[in-house]
């Protein structure tokens, strides 16, 4: 008889790679929605008579959505399952994107992008919640990360599809928002064929359900812990996310994320306004350093979110945005190195953006994996969606200087924050996370196979 061996022990298989493949859909249409927004309007001001107000308005949109949709996908993610919003939302959206070719006014384009952020924010929930309960311990970081390039590499191609369809006509603008669609589609076939979590399964009382979807994927020597008596919640989930046993983990979840997209998205979106009040007068350039940089992170960031500890990375990561953003914002630098050190900046926080995917669903058990990445993201686009909506108003008032100094204040504090309160969650066992109990007490309590897998782990829980 074939040795057991647990599912987040496994060694890296191809199922893996199509899960993380699968969930990169809604990443990539994610950075695309939000990265052609800034150029789209730009080009639409005319057509639909934008204002900065309306500007602002149509900027934000998407991230409102995301805040609704990622605050209530996680409640009914963690009550139903992950695997049909899953399989689905990703074709809604393809139909939305589709419909803002046919937009005449300012009203329609807002419900439309705000039903998009909708979407993306259910998805959000449940691809991180998915991939992060499909993959295996040793891989879980750079698997999730995998969703974080496929969200830089669609930020990155909207910028460039943006210039190179700006030309064909004044109804350009049409075909960039609407082309956020076609990634969407081209995925929906991988996602129809991924199973729902066993781990959520299991903590359902589905057991054989759960066996069944694993044997059948990876074979019949990989099993799930047992689960500890799974208590029938009294209470809802946002209340037990913020009870005494994980106030902490969802605290550092919601600032942590907040902290990073608040400048990562309030400057990236309008990259080109910020670069003109910088006094760089060739836009297409800058933003391209701009992009390219930006993507280079998140590749930078997928090579070593395994090989460093989450805390290191998350502390360090915001310590060096504050100071390329403070460089950016007073050294008075010309308008070669004011790209290099926007460029630089970008690296940094895009490379940090690997742990908004890999972070908040180890901070949280099975049962709440969903809720807590949720409320998480929703916390992040709440933020940002306010930072962005503003920053073109506060540009044209305060100039760009004060601006940006409110964003580094945003890093600093966010990099401080984390330092007192973020845990170590690099070698958290998933399937042994109980409510409850102490990060250390989970790892070592969870019957004999559990403690023996603990003691194996590298020791950096906190």
């Amino acid at each position: 008889m074939s040795k057991q061996i647990l599912l987040e022990d496994l060694p890296l298989r191809r199922f893996h790679l199509r899960v993380a493949f699968s969930g990169t859909g809604g990443q990539f249409s994610d950075g695309f929605v939000l990265g052609i927004i800034g150029i789209a309007v730009t080009m639409a001001s005319v057509s639909l008579h934008l204002t900065p107000l309306w500007m602002g308005l149509l900027g934000a949109a998407s991230l409102a959505g995301l805040f609704l949709g990622s605050m209530f996908a996680g409640p009914v993610a963690d009550k139903y399952g992950r695997r049909t919003i899953f399989a689905f939302d990703m074709l809604l959206f393809a139909v939305i994107s589709a419909a803002q070719y046919f937009v005449t006014s300012p009203v329609q384009l807002l419900v439309l992008r705000l039903l998009l952020g909708l979407i993306l924010g259910a998805d959000y929930v449940v691809s991180k919640s998915l991939v992060t309960e499909f993959s295996p311990r040793r891989y879980r970081g750079r698997l999730l990360s995998v969703l974080a390039a496929a969200w830089a590499a669609g930020y990155v191609g909207a910028y460039l599809i943006g210039f190179v369809v700006r030309d064909l006509g004044p109804d350009a603008w049409r075909i960039m928002l609407a082309a956020s669609g076609i990634p969407a589609l081209l995925i929906l076939p991988f996602r129809l064929g991924v199973p729902e979590s066993p781990m959520w399964l299991m903590k359902r009382g589905r057991g054989d359900e759960a066996l069944s979807i694993i044997h059948r994927k990876f074979g019949p020597e990989v099993i799930l812990p047992e689960p500890s008596v799974m208590p029938q919640q009294r209470r809802g989930a946002w209340s037990e996310l913020l009870s005494p046993r994980w106030r902490k983990n969802t605290l550092v979840g919601c600032v942590f994320y907040t902290c990073q997209v608040v400048p990562y998205f309030a400057l990236g979106t309008f990259s080109p306004k910020v670069l003109q009040a910088l006094q760089v007068k060739d836009n297409f350039v800058g933003g391209l350093i701009y992009n390219v940089l930006l993507f280079a992170g998140a590749i930078i960031g997928l090579l070593i979110v395994d090989k460093l500890s989450r805390r290191a990375f998350l502390i360090g990561t915001f310590y060096l945005a504050a100071v390329a953003l403070a460089v950016l914002a007073y050294a008075g630098f010309g308008p070669i190195g004011t790209m290099l050190a926007f460029g630089l900046f970008a690296c940094i926080l895009s490379a940090a953006a690997n742990l908004e995917f890999v972070y908040p669903p180890e901070l949280f058990p099975t049962h709440l994996r969903a809720s807590g990445v949720g409320l998480a993201v929703a916390s992040s686009r709440f933020g940002s969606a306010i930072s962005t909506f503003l920053l073109p108003v506060a540009v044209q008032h305060v100039g760009i200087h004060p601006a940006l100094g409110v964003c580094v204040g945003v890093l600093v504090f966010g990099g401080v924050f984390c330092h007192v309160f973020a845990p170590e969650t690099g070698s958290e066992n998933l399937s042994d996370m109980k409510p409850g109990q102490s990060n250390e007490s989970e790892s070592v309590t969870g019957g004999g196979r559990g403690a023996a897998l603990a003691a194996s782990s590298d020791g950096t829980r906190n």
